[in-house]
């Protein structure tokens, strides 16, 4: 689908050298788990993040020291955008700001006083850094909580509401703002709520979601059922895994949605049946193995793979380029046209081929 025609209209705010809102593009977040204290390693894990797709890396900075970090990462050639997340110490903040960081999430609610919170944006308008306001069901205030009993949707806005209403009394407006809950009906019902009340872009994400599979399936109803009402510009997927398989599951959550193009290959596969006389899952398997060895994931391409003649050329006319399957066979067909019949052994093989004839300027 072409987002841009659902989208939410928001603020357009500079991070680094993209922009978050507005009409960019969405972008993929996630978060380093190494000690940022040791420079080299957490230098490593962001080179590895951008490889995996990351447009936007965040780091914890507990203390003083560790923003020196920041500094190593930029000194080292890092060019993505490197966001500071900051709890409770506000000189913290306020000297990643110093050192060149390109945006600061802090929760203000644990931030300390509203002087200190002005501190920080003091030092954030002079560098032109913006803030990411980060709201959790799991640290809500405590009088907040008291009011509504439980961290509710309404709860979640209302402290929304609070802290970008106490940026905007220091005339600050230079802000991303992120409701999260580990519940997805509750994340989306709250950013459902949050996207009526400010044109500030938003950053969405199930949090603690969990492990690899059961995440990425929480974080893929939440944030994709929040991108389908046209609410969201920068997400991040939270697993208890390595932060790569973050960036993985955020794309896949992308490519299936088909948002802009952005995202790349998008593979279309039926899940089999008895009417299937190849072997389709074997060939997905492997058909995904050659597309990311010969690097053409990235690729704006439709690919269909289809067991039988039910559905398989139907679904393959829409695609870019497909197939669908017969007895130890089956029949490609690109751009809605049958080429030839291919024998199952060859598909693969095949499939891969036509892809690279087709964007051969792009893969030169």
């Amino acid at each position: 689908m072409n987002y841009n025609e659902i989208r939410r209209k928001t603020k357009k705010i500079a991070v680094g050298d993209i922009y978050i809102g507005g009409d960019s593009h969405i972008a993929i977040q996630s978060m380093t788990n190494t000690d940022t204290h040791d420079k080299d390693a957490t230098l490593r894990q962001v080179r590895s993040l951008v490889a995996k797709g990351c447009d936007i890396v965040r780091i914890t900075v507990p203390d003083i020291e560790a923003a020196d970090t920041i500094v190593h990462l930029k000194n080292m050639g890092v060019t993505v955008p490197i966001v500071a997340d900051i709890h409770f110490d506000h000189r913290v903040a306020v000297r990643c700001a110093e050192v060149g960081v390109d945006k600061i999430r802090i929760n203000p609610g644990n931030i300390g006083s509203d002087d200190r919170v002005h501190e920080v944006v003091r030092a954030c308008q002079a560098h032109c850094v913006p803030i990411r306001i980060g709201v959790n069901a799991g640290s809500l205030e405590k009088s907040i909580l008291a009011k509504h009993g439980s961290p509710t949707a309404e709860a979640l806005c209302e402290s929304a509401q609070y802290h970008m209403s106490l940026l905007e009394r220091f005339d600050f407006e230079n802000i991303v703002v992120s409701i999260k809950a580990s519940d997805p009906l509750r994340m989306i019902q709250a950013n459902r709520m949050l996207s009526q009340m400010c044109d500030y872009p938003l950053h969405l994400g199930v949090t603690e979601a969990g492990s690899r599979e059961i995440g990425s399936i929480k974080s893929a109803i939440g944030i994709g059922s929040l991108l389908c009402d046209g609410i969201g510009d920068t997400i991040r997927v939270s697993l208890t895994d390595k932060p790569e398989e973050e960036a993985q599951a955020a794309t896949n959550i992308l490519r299936s949605l088909g948002i802009e193009g952005q995202c790349g290959m998008n593979i279309v596969s039926c899940p089999t049946c008895g009417r299937t006389k190849i072997d389709l899952i074997s060939l997905v398997q492997e058909f995904e193995t050659a597309a990311r060895r010969e690097k053409l994931m990235s690729l704006p391409i439709k690919v269909a793979l289809m067991g039988c003649i039910v559905n398989g050329p139907g679904e393959a006319r829409e695609a870019d380029i497909g197939i669908a399957g017969g007895k130890g066979e089956a029949v490609l067909i690109r751009k809605g046209e049958i080429v030839h019949k291919i024998p199952e052994d060859a598909i693969v093989a095949s499939l891969i081929e036509e892809i690279k004839l087709m964007y051969a300027d792009k893969l030169s």
